[in-house]
């Protein structure tokens, strides 16, 4: 195999269940893992959470490189190119660097006995030894899914962070909070320091951390944030972060982090307070949390296109995620029309995540998502129309096709809202591209 391209054939190829395969456990990735010898050479900050992994990442990674480390960041899926996932400093991995750790992992995993790695597994291993051969000074590292059981796992935090708790990926984690809680937790560790920034946790989540011995830390109890309340433009502009530290509460007045939407401040905050505990092997300045909250970006998260009509790119895919969404359009100011480009995964609640947007969206341009977990456009326009969401329902190839005719219908006093997945927000964007 000679190109990255080559290689991620290849991966899905080795499992039988392809890419979307999904198949838990740490028994795989353990073996090859010890055939490689990976070591952990640096802090490792392990993320993970249902909602506000991908934010909270951003944060950690932006601030810490700030600070003059050098990090590497993990986290999936991609938008458009694989090389995102495993990012140094916030560049993605060269092919280069990628096709060298994929074929010593691939070395690695015939010497173990040809296990199959699923595609996260391989890729999981690979990112680790890209981050090696780079000598990063810190490494975090997104769940891809639950926690226990999930291939990041396999290495050892230093902290470990649980954003949220909400149904999501059910016939893998469970199908109620509580069983998902005790999933999440799988990332803590004994005498570790151990974050949850959900306000309100699930009682599994409270007694695993307990039961284990973690030093468990929670939102509203041992950090957290305060909105100013002041009328003056610099009250509006600021918020407060707070978190327990050796004794004392340390305060800390911020501009306001450069990811939109309310819930970001949840996501800061716990990045805050890990950094917090992490000060005597990874101690960072406000030199660097300021302009690391500010300057923050990650695409797809309540992301705001400029230009006419106003256009908006979101991943969300679960019934919290898009009661975010629903509550971040709702400050956006008034638009006369609202067009929603949506597309979703069959294994999703699809009814159950759009029910915050009923009556709220003026025209459906439903999209296919291809691949096996893919919904077509005519069972998303069935769901619509069965929980009474109104509006007008059109029906597309592909998210592609979808964005191209909302923007041709669109009006300039109009807003676009791509949702759903990140493979429909990947499709919007190509589209986009395609006509500059």
């Amino acid at each position: 195999m000679n190109t990255l391209e080559d290689w991620l054939s290849y991966l899905e190829s080795l499992h039988p269940r392809g890419q979307a395969g999904i198949e838990l456990g740490l028994e795989r990735i353990r073996q090859v893992k010890g055939v490689l010898d990976q070591t952990q050479h640096c802090p490792v900050i392990t993320v993970g959470g249902t909602n506000g992994k991908g934010s909270t990442c951003a944060y950690l990674e932006n601030i810490v490189a700030r600070a003059g480390y050098r990090v590497g960041c993990y986290t999936s899926p991609h938008l458009f190119a694989y090389n995102e996932r495993v990012r140094i400093n916030g560049q993605p991995a060269s092919d280069a660097a990628l096709c060298n750790a994929f074929s010593r992992v691939e070395s690695a995993r015939r010497q173990a006995g040809d296990i199959r790695l699923t595609y996260f597994e391989f890729g999981t291993l690979a990112a680790w030894e890209v981050f090696a051969a780079a000598g990063v000074e810190a490494i975090i590292l997104e769940v891809g899914l639950g926690g226990r059981l999930d291939a990041v796992n396999v290495y050892e935090p230093d902290i470990s962070i649980v954003t949220t708790v909400a149904l999501d990926h059910t016939d893998w984690l469970g199908p109620d909070r509580e069983s998902i809680g005790f999933e999440k937790a799988g990332i803590y560790r004994a005498g570790k320091p151990a974050f949850c920034a959900d306000p309100q946790p699930p009682q599994s989540l409270l007694e695993h951390a307990a039961k284990i011995g973690a030093d468990l830390r929670l939102i509203g109890r041992d950090f957290g944030f305060e909105r100013a309340l002041g009328e003056g433009n610099e009250n509006r502009l600021q918020w407060r972060w707070w978190c327990r530290s050796k004794g004392r509460i340390i305060k800390r007045s911020l501009a306001y982090p450069g990811l939109r939407g309310p819930t970001q401040l949840f996501n800061a905050s716990v990045a805050l307070a890990a950094l917090e505990a992490l000060a005597d092997k990874l101690p960072v300045t406000m030199q660097a949390i300021r302009p690391g909250l500010i300057e923050t970006e990650l695409a797809g998260r309540f992301q705001v296109v400029p230009g006419k009509p106003a256009i908006v790119l979101d991943v969300g895919h679960n019934p919290q995620a898009i009661r975010v969404l629903a509550d971040n359009l709702a400050s956006m100011g008034f638009f006369d029309r609202t067009h929603a480009v949506l597309g979703m995964l069959n294994d999703k609640d699809i009814e159950g995540a759009l029910l915050p947007l009923k009556g709220k969206v003026d025209f459906w341009h439903v999209a296919t998502l291809e691949g096996v977990r893919g919904t077509t456009a005519e069972t998303l326009a069935a769901i619509i129309q069965r929980a009474q969401l109104g509006g007008e329902i059109v029906c597309h190839s592909s998210p592609a096709v979808a964005m191209q005719v909302a923007k041709g219908r669109a009006a300039e006093s109009d807003r676009i809202v791509v949702f759903g997945s990140f493979y429909t927000v990947a499709g919007a964007v190509q589209s986009l591209r395609a006509k500059t």
